[in-house]
């Protein structure tokens, strides 16, 4: 099994959403975050003054799946999440060694 987890800019969560539910992904996990990269932030006008917005704000998506979804579900999210413009995101892929459902106590792949 694979833990997915992905940096996207907010505008994009519903199309990121979409497009792993088409693929057949039942359950995600969204956490609003802020954050930077390579961009450093950018400078706003605020009232007359200027200050440096530092953390831009990004959402995160955590997907758990089976080995033989993750690449279909990683190649959905790039696709979904992709604006050409600095800033679009990462994604990151783990190996999970269990899962257990609490209600029911399943395990593995059952349990996703």
């Amino acid at each position: 099994m694979k833990k997915i987890e992905a940096i996207i800019k907010p505008f994009k969560l519903d199309e990121v959403k979409d497009a792993l539910h088409e693929i057949g992904l039942q359950g995600l996990t969204v956490v609003e975050a802020k954050g930077f990269g390579r961009q450093k932030g950018h400078t706003e006008l605020y009232r007359g003054a200027e200050y440096v917005v530092d953390f831009l704000p990004k959402v995160k998506i955590e997907v758990v799946c089976t080995d033989d979804l993750a690449e279909r579900a990683i190649e959905a999210i790039q696709q979904a999440a992709r604006t050409g413009r600095i800033g679009d995101g990462k994604i990151f892929i783990s190996e999970i060694q269990e899962v257990i459902r609490i209600r029911t106590g399943e395990r593995g792949e059952d349990a996703v």
